[in-house]
């Protein structure tokens, strides 16, 4: 049996098992008696039921819970926290069905306090057993997926690789002079010379599709270049999917290399495991919830002088308060971020500080005093930008800093920060090696810890600047 039917087999029967477990459990008098103790509970008068109500009763619960956990029935790869997450959704849809029949008067449903246990031992049973189903069947199984265009360089790839080669996908149309054909999206193909082939499964605008549905570990990405489209898009579907990549060695003045590289990509002489997660599970939650608490309690601080802001942009020049400008996002993405307007209307240059003399009077103003970021916030609630990380760059202007930076990606394999170590040094886009030097030493040494650090920095140079506009303002 395929590791996919042995998940989904034992997912449905842990399931049946662990509710079976947990009814019987928290039907018995000493739990009944252990639960109508607790403050939780209150008065809530404790039920044991008959065994000929039980039957009836557990029936409805197995079916209701083994319903409701059909979600995670599906063999997909996906990373620890997003499975005990999709766990708990579908225990709470459970528990919400069978408190329902309680509220409705339905004969066969379950006491209080038996379905206060059953939830309890459910959220955390069914998400341990999950996690090891999945660490179990498929995570670290070795299937591996290439995705490129050359054949010759696909059959390369399946042949430097120990590990099974489950099939490759290909962004278009593309074929050899040995009739060899790699076909698009919906359709099939073929590689190999020497009559190893291997199916064609996918193009890349289904590749989820195959993600979900086959028990793939790693991608091989064999593209002509790391472009932010059909590259990066790749490592973005992957980091989302929970499956790890390798890359061929060439690559490496692009992409965030993993320091210890795994079992499959040990056993790939000639590929390098992609860094795509660099923080560890805390780290992500702690950061996270940290971006939502500063910009939430930032804005409601500041919201008093955000109107005065706007009505002085209005006075000093004709134009819109916010300027809208699109950058770029963790794997190459884009969003929008929005700013106090500091300039003209249309009259930001791509090039690198060409623009200093198109600043308006309350402009100046505003970037001295580090007021016209205030809107960014609002990005950082969204989840686009983080408090700290490589500044996000305006994607037209990294059309020259690509040119003059080969390393300039690595930046994009962390969310873009409000401000960061190379903005707390003094390096901007006018200086693109000095800032991807900073911001790289950023990702090498990023902790929360060290986010702490970086923001304390920050804010006292906002109180220098603002100090020193005060002065200044003073001496006049």
């Amino acid at each position: 049996m395929r590791p996919e039917q042995l998940y989904r087999l034992l997912g449905v029967v842990g399931t049946a098992a662990a509710t079976t477990l947990a009814v019987l459990s928290g039907n018995s008098i000493r739990i009944q008696a252990v639960l109508a103790a607790l403050p939780v509970v209150g008065r809530t008068p404790s039920v044991s039921l008959a065994p000929s109500s039980l039957a009836l009763v557990l029936a409805v619960t197995i079916v209701i819970t083994t319903i409701a956990m059909q979600p995670l029935y599906k063999p997909r790869s996906r990373r620890i926290l997003d499975t005990i997450a999709a766990t708990l959704r579908s225990v709470s849809l459970a528990v919400l069905l069978l408190a329902t029949l309680g509220y409705l008067g339905f004969p066969y449903r379950l006491p209080r306090t038996t379905l206060l246990f059953v939830t309890v031992l459910l959220g955390f049973g069914l998400s341990t057993w999950f996690v090891a189903l999945q660490h179990r069947y498929l995570d670290g199984n070795g299937r591996t997926l290439i995705i490129g265009t050359d054949p010759e360089r696909i059959e390369a790839a399946s042949h430097r690789t120990t590990d099974p080669v489950v099939g490759y996908a290909s962004p278009i149309h593309a074929s050899s002079a040995t009739g060899e054909r790699v076909n698009t999206d919906g359709g099939y193909g073929a590689v190999g010379s020497n009559g190893r082939e291997y199916e064609y499964l996918v193009g890349l605008s289904r590749l989820e599709e195959i993600l979900e549905e086959s028990n793939i570990g790693t991608v091989i990405p064999i593209l002509a270049q790391a472009d932010r489209a059909e590259f990066f898009g790749v490592l973005k579907t992957c980091h989302q999917y929970g499956v790890n990549v390798a890359v061929p060695d060439g690559y490496g003045d692009s992409v965030l290399l993993s320091e210890d590289r795994d079992v499959s990509t040990q056993r790939t002489p000639g590929f390098a495991s992609i860094d795509l997660q660099p923080w560890d599970l805390q780290d992500r939650l702690c950061k996270r919830v940290f971006d939502v608490l500063f910009a939430a309690i930032t804005l409601l601080v500041i919201l008093p002088s955000v109107c005065l802001i706007a009505i002085a942009i209005k006075l000093d020049s004709p134009g819109p308060v916010l300027y809208r400008q699109e950058r770029t996002a963790l794997f190459g993405g884009t969003f929008h971020v929005y700013k106090f307007r500091s300039m003209l209307p249309e009259s930001e240059a791509t090039t690198p500080g060409a623009d200093a003399d198109r600043i308006t009077r309350v402009g100046r103003f505003l970037r001295r005093s580090h007021l016209d970021e205030i809107p960014q916030l609002w990005s950082i609630l969204r989840g686009d930008m983080s408090v700290v990380g490589p500044r996000a760059a305006w994607t037209a202007e990294e059309a020259h800093l690509l040119e003059e930076t080969r390393t300039w990606r690595k930046r994009w394999f962390v969310k873009p920060g409000l401000t960061g170590l190379a903005q707390i040094n003094d390096a901007s886009s006018e200086t693109p090696e000095e800032k991807v030097r900073w911001d790289l030493t950023y990702i090498r040494k990023q902790s929360f810890r060290f986010d702490l650090k970086i923001i304390v920095r920050q804010l006292w140079r906002i109180l220098t600047d603002v100090a020193s506009i005060i002065t200044s303002g003073t001496r006049r």
